[in-house]
């Protein structure tokens, strides 16, 4: 269920997306607060799940990972069962990034990342096809990322 945000909070979100480690002196600058309003606003925000964590944005390729790969995934069967049984298997893939039901011709669409094409082959041909309920998979690999957005869009505030 939606929280209620006002102009304070969706300016503090902004201010928080731009820049996950500024202090909360410097977000009470920017949004017109005090670090107090901005430390009690911010503890409300986890609390309430709006933030759901902090972490650092690491580049792929300076971690040794040069391959992104999208990937399509069909089930054979939809019940419930074979479907948590699939989310249960993506949780233990770390390669799997991202993991996104679908409508349409695919079930899932996956964001999976590795070192090389060789480490993709072998993640596809011996951890995801083999899956129980896996009908078919598709993938495509990333070629250049020319937009990635951390933030969301939020309304101003």
């Amino acid at each position: 269920m939606p929280v209620a945000l006002d102009g304070f909070d969706l300016r503090l979100l902004a201010a928080v997306q731009a820049d996950g480690r500024a202090s909360h002196v410097a977000l009470a600058e920017r949004v017109g607060l005090s670090a107090s309003q901005c430390a009690r606003r911010l503890a409300r925000l986890e609390q309430a799940g709006v933030i759901r964590g902090w972490q650092a944005v690491l580049d792929e390729k300076a971690v040794g990972l040069g391959v992104t790969a999208l990937v399509f995934v069909r089930l054979e069967r939809h019940d419930e069962g074979r479907a948590a049984a699939f989310h249960r298997a993506l949780a233990a893939m770390p390669e799997v990034t991202e993991a996104l039901l679908l409508t349409g011709d695919a079930d899932y669409l996956l964001r999976v990342v590795v070192p090389d094409l060789e480490a993709f082959a072998a993640f596809a041909l011996r951890r995801l096809m083999p899956l129980p309920g896996v009908a078919s998979i598709r993938s495509s690999i990333v070629l250049e990322t020319v937009k990635r957005a951390g933030s969301l869009p939020l309304p101003r505030g």
